[in-house]
């Protein structure tokens, strides 16, 4: 299923290169859109900004968000994604190396609906990244549109 849109938000150069290394050696084909602060992010969403005038309703399947961004941080933009009636529901992953106790307590009470720790060697990152993918890409139902 490749018509479903990823949403990458990360600021390292690397993390962007690994993960769509990872998804192109799982054969996850799908589109990724990369952004890389909090502020472009939401920008995208909501469509304002540079992105003024996209299409709302043509949101991502799923979106893979580092916490530690430039501009507005990866908590805050989860908290405005839960905050609007229009991305409530869309799933959002968190993909960050923090091993903060507080980050990841924060994630799930924000709305989170997973949190990952990005693995430090590739393999490991690749495997994560390719289970992400096929169970959010492939398996997991969204909910219908307009709700």
């Amino acid at each position: 299923m490749t018509d479903r849109t990823i949403l990458l938000v990360e600021d390292n150069p690397d993390d962007i290169k690994l993960t769509r290394l990872a998804f192109r050696q799982a054969s996850l084909a799908n589109e990724m859109k990369v952004v890389c602060d909090g502020a472009e992010a939401l920008d995208y969403l909501f469509a304002t900004g540079e992105y003024a005038g996209r299409d709302t309703s043509d949101l991502p399947a799923v979106i893979l968000l580092d916490l530690k961004l430039p501009k507005v941080g990866g908590l805050e933009v989860l908290q405005r994604i839960r905050a609007d009636k229009r991305t409530k529901l869309l799933p959002v992953i968190i993909l960050t190396s923090s091993k903060e106790e507080r980050d990841l307590i924060s994630s799930y009470e924000f709305g989170a609906n997973s949190y990952v720790r990005k693995p430090v060697q590739f393999h490991e990152f690749a495997n994560a990244v390719r289970q992400l993918g096929l169970y959010w890409l492939l398996l997991n139902e969204l909910p219908p549109s307009g709700r």
